[in-house]
This record gives C-alpha cells, structure tokens and sequence, in this order.
C-alpha cells in the first residue's frame, strides 16, 4: 500500500478525533470557563468568557466545514502535502484539547491551539480549493 493511500484514511480519523474533542469541548465547557476567571467572578464575567469560548467553538467548526468540503469534494484527498500537514495538525489538536478539557486549561490556549491547528489547514485547504477550481480557463 502506498503512503498516500495510507495518509487519507489517518487524515479522516485524525479531523473526527479533533471534531468530537471540539464537540465535547462544547458540553464541558463550564470547567474551563471558569479555568479563565478569578476565584470570585460574577455571573457577568463567566457569561463574557463563556461566549468568547462559544464563538472560538463555532468558529472552528466552521473551519471544519471548509476542510471537510475540500477533503470529501476529492480536492486535496490525495494531495501529499496537504495531506501530511492536516494529520500533523489535527492529531497535535486532539491531544492537545484533550489536555484542555481533563487539565482545565485556560481559555487562552483555546486561542493558541485554534490559530495553530484550525485556522492553518483550512486556510491551505482553500488556497487549494482556489488553485483547483479557480484557476480553470474557459474555452474561447
């Protein structure tokens, strides 16, 4: 078997390990929402971080969407490079909101690990998208 026809199936299961984590994330959230407040807090500022927690989770399931549309549309199904940098990011994703969820982690590392492992493969899967599809010169 060759290491590109290897590399889609680990990339399919790496984005759905780094899905269901950010999902999980969304039904546990209380704990690291208040990771990010002081001892005593009001009620106004856990639902100020709590939303900033909401949106970064949206967000990033929005990005899925794009690379998931990119994956499963065959664009960059058996692109190598692609390939190598989504499984890289996701699987350091996984274990890293992992580690967010069981360690309480502050909201901040949300942000670190989102702009890491979310926002870059999906930025590379569109410039990708565009290459394929936007590039085409129609017939005279």
């Amino acid at each position: 078997m060759s290491a590109v026809s290897t590399l889609v199936p680990a990339r399919f299961l790496t984005i759905m390990a780094h899905l269901v984590i950010v999902i999980t994330i969304f039904w546990s959230r209380e704990n690291n929402v208040k990771a990010c407040l002081p001892l005593e807090y009001t009620q106004e500022q856990y639902d100020n971080e709590d939303k900033k927690l909401v949106v970064a989770l949206a967000v990033t399931l929005s990005l899925f969407a794009i690379e998931l549309a990119g994956f499963l549309s065959g664009v960059s199904m058996f692109n190598y490079s692609q390939g190598l940098l989504s499984l890289s990011v996701h699987c350091s994703a996984s274990v890293s909101l992992s580690f967010f969820v069981f360690e309480k982690w502050e909201c901040w590392t949300y942000w670190v690990i989102f702009a890491i492992c979310s926002v870059l493969p999906a930025f590379m899967e569109f410039i990708l998208f565009i290459a394929v599809f936007g590039l085409k010169k129609k017939p005279l």
